[in-house]
């Protein structure tokens, strides 16, 4: 008979978090074990956080982090030829090989190595009243089994926030200007999100800025969001900031490669 181990994937949000509340109120004697893994653009906000949840929960979190940084994988991605040269290909809602190379790739390597031949149970903090499909961690590793505790058990918000208010955990301090844990230049923001980062991290904001091209005269945009830069932002932050406007952008996938293509080559060099 295979050993079973139980491993609770953090991200640093309200949901994982309030998950680690749920599973040790209802299960005080799983043997649990609690991973972050960073993917070196986190906030300031998230390590403060996870700190929170140490002190609080008075567990240990295992940190893991991928092979390469950020602007490793970025760099790879040069596959837009136009005659103007070579660009490098951002992420998107469409294709989010950041979150495949950052996070799940670097959490089922960890997995692989630590507990090679046991069965491992994930639990993952996804809500039953999510909207949006999120079910992003397929295992490759047969032995790797992904729960989802509050959807099995129909928990919804309230009951989330319940959870971190009656522990004494709350909420993470980006939530007073962002909805959504993430990398500093995650590309679900919202432009007053993206306002908020530059209000909060002005540092992380003109970070991300670097890696746009944005070349309109030449018909070349590789942005954040779809129809407008972050140096243009700026310059109309006053009209984004009173519109009531909060949704999430889909990019222009006319500029895009297939995710698949491109997921395999980043696969092949971690």
């Amino acid at each position: 008979m295979k050993q079973e181990r139980h491993i609770l994937a953090l991200s640093g949000g309200k949901d994982s978090a309030a998950l680690a509340v749920y599973l040790r109120e209802k299960y005080p004697h799983l043997d649990l074990e609690y991973v972050f893994t960073d993917s070196g653009c986190e906030l300031p906000e998230t390590y403060e956080y996870l700190d929170r949840i140490r002190a609080v929960l008075n567990i240990d979190i295992t940190v893991v982090k991928p092979e390469k940084g950020w602007d490793d994988y970025w760099a790879l991605t040069k596959v837009k030829k136009t005659p103007y040269g070579t660009f490098t290909y951002l992420p998107s809602p469409k294709n989010r090989w950041c979150t495949e190379v950052l996070k799940l790739i670097p959490y089922e390597k960890w997995i692989n190595e630590r507990f090679p031949g046991c069965i491992v149970h994930s639990y993952v903090g996804l809500r039953a009243d999510e909207a949006r499909e999120r079910k992003g961690l397929i295992a490759r590793n047969p032995y790797l089994k992904v729960h989802f505790p509050f959807i099995e058990d129909g928990l919804v918000y309230k009951d989330i926030r319940d959870l971190l208010v009656g522990s004494g955990l709350g909420f993470p301090a980006y939530y007073s200007w962002r909805k959504r844990s993430g990398c500093y230049f995650c590309f679900y923001q919202t432009k007053k999100e993206w306002l908020g980062l530059y209000e909060h991290h002005p540092s992380l904001y003109y970070k991300a800025m670097k890696y746009e091209t944005y070349l309109p005269e030449k018909g070349i945009r590789f942005t954040w969001c779809q129809d407008i830069s972050l140096g243009e932002l700026l310059n109309k932050k006053e009209q984004f900031q009173h519109s009531g406007k909060n949704g999430v952008e889909n990019r222009d996938l006319k500029t895009e490669y297939t995710t698949c293509k491109l997921l395999k080559t980043l696969r092949f060099l971690t």
